[in-house]
């Protein structure tokens, strides 16, 4: 055997070191960027919902009603999707409404309401999210609006 030849690898030890710190860092990182990638999917509803209320506003100032029945569909007549949420009205009248976006799929448990006065609601979230709040839309973990 040859005693001047040199050792090149590496040991078992130092390869399980390097799996114990990637497992650490993904364990971690994975978390954290499952939340983002919702935070994200929230702006969906949001946009739809505030772009929903401009729309009830202008037909109201058309037609000093937010329900029709002549040629006017109010904006509310259907439901719509945004990303992974469906938006439609409740309670509409001709005198007041409520928007509704509610999640499907990943997001199915996340809803979000809008009202004729602009008034914003967290209907629905996670548990590890928080809990439904009134007047705010809940848009990142912590409950905080």
């Amino acid at each position: 055997m040859n005693k001047n030849r040199a050792i090149s690898g590496f040991t078992l030890v130092e390869l399980a070191i390097v799996l114990l710190i990637i497992g650490i860092l993904s364990a971690i990182a994975m978390p954290i960027y499952q939340d983002h990638a919702l935070q994200g999917r929230i702006v969906d509803a949001t946009n739809a919902l505030s772009t929903l209320r401009v729309r009830m506003e202008q037909h109201y100032q058309d037609n000093r009603k937010y329900i029709d029945t002549s040629w006017a569909a109010s904006p509310c007549s259907s439901s719509a999707s945004a990303g992974e949420f469906t938006i439609s009205c409740s309670s509409l009248s001709s005198a007041a409404w409520v928007g509704l976006a509610q999640g499907t799929g990943t997001m199915a448990e996340f809803a979000y309401s809008i009202n004729q006065d602009g008034t914003r609601a967290t209907v629905s979230l996670p548990a590890k999210w928080g809990s439904s709040a009134s007047g705010c839309w809940i848009t990142s973990k912590g409950g905080k609006c």
